[in-house]
């Protein structure tokens, strides 16, 4: 009986020995990163860099050649609506009063006739508003009563606010048009009536300050410009995308604009995309076909107030939008053939699946088939994942 269980504990200690021996031999499982697949909210977005910029900026020309007064303001002061922003002594030559004269009034032409350019796209754009107002009034009782869809009622409310910033554009046009015209008549009759007396050179609008052109005193002739002037707090974001990207986003997509330097993203909708395209080079030197998209803000202006012209943004365009849909990770999927592929995590092991996956965003993947809800798949597969290896995540 002894001599039984002595063989009896040393065959289980060999095949121990050989167990552990067989075990060490066999490869080792790959670390990997892994997640799970779940549902919710996929966007499909566009991803560029932009810059903000002021939706109406003026330039403050000379209306009269003159020795222009040494310019006290400087970039940042805000300035009030015909407030003088230059003075502008005139230079008493009699040789010259007749060419002066005859050049002052064509551009008092010149500007009556913008003027009149500008009060006609002023009344076009009144008229487009109201008729953008009657349809967002329309569709929000229809929508009211179920007899038209939101999508319909977003449309007419992107139409009347897009009218809106149209029409606020055009007043402000023959707003500055009318300035310019009373400005061009001063400088005329200041010159038929003689002498050196200085003329006041005044502001169209109540804004800042934003480029000071001529500091220095200097002679200046009749269209130089001086200054540069804007209201900061009417901006608007410019973000210029791939052409391919941009025949995809439609007016009033949804926009978030992030790494502005805030605490937290900003809202914004799309106003335009550009009918005409440019050639830009990429990093990498290549040519690439560009578009400009203008982004109206949307959050509260407190939000954004320390924004700037010119500042850089982080732009997500919005071009589409599903509810509830089975997401995977995009790293996890990779290019098989003519279509997608994806490791799944089985057991153990890595299996290899052909994934359907109609939309892709820089972060998720809309899953159509291939992978279901609850199922673990690795994220950036190496060389060293292969169908049926041992996987292990980290």
């Amino acid at each position: 009986m002894a001599e039984w269980m002595r063989r009896g504990f040393l065959a289980a200690i060999a095949a121990a020995v050989v167990a552990v021996a067989v075990w060490a031999l066999l490869p080792k499982p790959v670390a990997i990163d892994a997640a799970r697949v779940a549902r919710g909210t996929f966007e499909e977005v566009v991803e560029e860099d932009g810059r903000t910029r002021v939706r109406n900026r003026y330039v403050v020309s000379s209306p009269l050649a003159g020795r222009l007064e040494r310019i006290t303001l400087r970039a940042g002061d805000r300035v009030e609506e015909e407030g003088v922003v230059a003075v502008i002594r005139p230079i008493a030559s009699p040789l010259l009063d007749a060419r002066t004269t005859h050049e002052l009034t064509e551009r008092l032409g010149a500007a009556e006739a913008k003027l009149e350019q500008a009060r006609a796209t002023l009344e076009r754009a009144r008229v487009a508003w109201e008729q953008s107002r009657v349809d967002h009034e329309r569709a929000s009782k229809l929508a009211a009563e179920g007899i038209v869809a939101a999508n319909e009622l977003d449309r007419a409310r992107l139409g009347l606010r897009i009218a809106e910033k149209d029409l606020a554009a055009a007043q402000h046009a023959a707003h500055t048009a009318e300035h310019d015209v009373e400005s061009a008549r001063a400088a005329l009759a200041r010159v038929r009536e003689g002498g050196d007396e200085p003329f006041a050179v005044t502001s169209p609008v109540a804004g800042r300050v934003f480029r000071v052109v001529e500091e220095s005193a200097s002679v200046v002739a009749a269209g130089t410009a001086l200054l540069e002037l804007a209201d900061p707090q009417d901006l608007e974001v410019v973000v210029d995308v791939l052409t391919p990207d941009a025949v995809r986003i439609p007016p009033g997509a949804a926009v978030r604009i992030e790494r502005w330097g805030g605490d937290r993203s900003l809202e914004g909708r799309v106003r335009l995309v550009e009918p005409s395209g440019y050639t830009k080079l990429s990093a990498l030197g290549v040519e690439e076909q560009r578009t400009n998209v203008v982004i109206d803000l949307a959050s509260p202006a407190a939000e954004w107030r320390t924004l700037g012209d010119g500042f850089r943004v982080d732009a997500r365009i919005v071009v589409s939008r599903t509810e509830g849909g089975l997401k995977a990770p995009a790293s996890a999927l990779f290019r098989e053939g003519e279509g997608w592929a994806a490791f799944v995590v089985e057991d153990g092991r890595a299996h290899k699946r052909a994934v359907a996956s109609p939309r892709r965003n820089a972060r998720e993947a809309l899953i159509e088939s291939g992978i279901a809800e609850g199922e673990t798949v690795i994220l950036y597969p190496t060389d060293a994942i292969a169908d049926g290896v041992r996987v292990s995540a980290r």
